[in-house]
């Protein structure tokens, strides 16, 4: 993109706003794009991902999991993407879910989540522990947070589809940590998708304010007592980032901005350019603006705040919760009329689990069920009636009459040592590829491991790609059955 290209109006405010520094600012849209990968750690450490690709990388400054890649590697068109061992992200996206501090049992909201870059950044810093819940209000949106959670192997999300305030009552005080990812006016993104940089309008800034005034207040009243709570964007403008935080401030007493130390290139929030605002704008000093010109990344703005309160200590009984099958489970899966399902599709699983895992990688007292499809939903949820929950929880399949059908998400959220049969592929050869485009292919018995002596060939087999599960087939008589899902598949 040539500056050429860039809306005549957000050129005279950016000079307006950078002065001297508006040069540089302006020449970093003539430097050639850059690309990044993050290594999802729910599967396997970055010196692993390291160890295993020929991508030609270069680590991201902010983040242990974050790199650089080149254009032609083409990342998305590897069988280990297929495999959910990393997420093709912005560098400087990667920031917000690194500031949230997110520690392993927290409880965590992602408030405007799709398509599910940071939650499953942030689903990687639990390690499986606590409680995810994914929000999005756009419903074409969640479709894709609900692909990338499945293909990151999360297996403690909740994938909400709601209005913000509707989740306030349920959810008020519930969390530790919250991450609001806010929309706005996407100024960080006209050299990645030139579209925005065509449809960009001066009043963008003030129309985007007003909605993420109302998510950051919303989301402070879902913030325990002494959590923690960071607000981005992907824009420029003061309107949206500094002047949002300065007047949250002023409305919230409870709440002080946590300065972001200045490393690799981020600089410090303007408080300057807020005029004669006075209060406690000031604080704004203390949040980070990432700038094209002065690091490796698209840029972003991002605001640490803190709840001064202290978190009180958990008693029995102290906060409202209720088992998993209390939560409402969303609407029957595809388009079909609704069969007569098993007498309880959780007899099927047990079976399913019996015959076909090495151990039941769920709770079994934390089971939800809607019709005939199961779920295991996180621990210490509230009642969401009410609520448009698109999934309760990990998606394990669906029972049809005593049979169970395991879901694709089951396969990509389990270890391969949790699986009583297990074809490995190696990522370079030709059969990985093949059984991603949905072939079945001929295998011989002794490619199938099976876990311990006296477990049949015959059956539901875990495919992997170098060790990593890929999906399911059914391995007979030297055939493995595909049953990878078509809108999955490699194309």
């Amino acid at each position: 993109m040539t500056v050429l290209m860039l809306p005549e109006a957000f050129l005279d405010k950016m000079e307006r706003l950078l002065g001297a520094e508006s040069a540089d600012f302006l020449a970093s849209y003539h430097k050639e794009r850059l690309y990044g990968l993050r290594v999802n750690s729910l599967k396997l450490k970055p010196s692993r991902f390291q160890e295993l690709t020929n991508f030609r990388l270069e680590p991201v400054p902010w983040t242990e999991t974050g790199f650089y890649y080149r254009e032609e590697d083409r990342p998305g068109k590897h069988p280990h993407y297929h495999a959910g061992l990393y997420y093709i992200q912005e560098p400087s996206a990667m920031a917000p879910a690194e500031l949230l501090d997110v520690r392993p049992g927290d409880r965590v909201l992602d408030l405007c989540a799709a398509p599910g870059g940071k939650t499953t950044q942030l689903a990687g810093k639990l390690q499986g522990t606590g409680v995810l819940v994914a929000n999005d209000v756009h419903p074409d949106r969640v479709k894709a947070l609900v692909k990338n959670i499945e293909l990151s192997g999360v297996r403690n999300a909740v994938v909400l589809n709601e209005n913000p305030d509707k989740l306030v009552e349920p959810f008020a005080g519930y969390f530790d940590k919250i991450l609001v990812d806010a929309p706005c006016s996407g100024e960080g993104m006209f050299r990645k998708e030139e579209d925005m940089a065509k449809a960009w309008r001066p009043d963008w800034p003030g129309k985007y304010a007003a909605i993420q005034r109302i998510l950051l207040r919303q989301a402070a009243r879902m913030l325990r007592s002494g959590g923690r709570l960071v607000y981005s964007t992907c824009t420029f403008s003061p309107e949206e980032n500094e002047a949002i935080i300065a007047e949250f401030l002023e409305a919230h007493p409870l709440f002080e901005v946590e300065p972001i130390p200045e490393r690799s290139g981020w600089m410090p929030g303007r408080p300057d350019w807020l005029g004669e605002q006075g209060g406690r704008a000031a604080e704004v000093a203390g949040t980070a603006k990432l700038w094209p010109h002065r690091l490796a990344g698209e840029g972003h703005f991002v605001a640490v705040l803190r709840h001064r309160g202290q978190a009180a200590p958990e008693e029995a009984g102290a906060r409202p919760v209720v088992t998993q099958a209390a939560a409402k489970a969303p609407r029957r899966e595809g388009k079909r009329p609704a069969k007569a399902a098993a007498a309880d599709p959780r007899e099927a699983l047990a079976r399913f689990a019996a015959e076909q895992l090495a151990a039941a990688p769920y709770d079994a007292a934390g089971l939800v069920c809607r019709g005939e499809h199961v779920y295991a939903a996180p621990m210490g949820l509230p009642p969401l009636d009410g609520v448009r929950v698109i999934r309760p929880g990990w998606y394990l399949g669906s029972a049809a009459g005593q049979r169970f059908v395991p879901s694709h998400a089951l396969a990509m959220g389990l270890r391969a040592e949790e699986a009583l049969r297990t074809v490995t592929f190696t990522a370079d050869d030709p059969r990985a590829v093949r059984y991603l485009k949905g072939e079945t292919l001929m295998h011989a018995p002794d490619e199938l491991r099976t876990a311990g002596e006296g477990v049949p060939a015959k059956g539901y087999c875990l495919v992997c790609i170098d060790g990593f599960p890929a999906g399911w087939a059914k391995w007979q008589d030297g055939l493995l059955k595909n049953e990878y899902p078509p809108g999955w598949r490699w194309t």
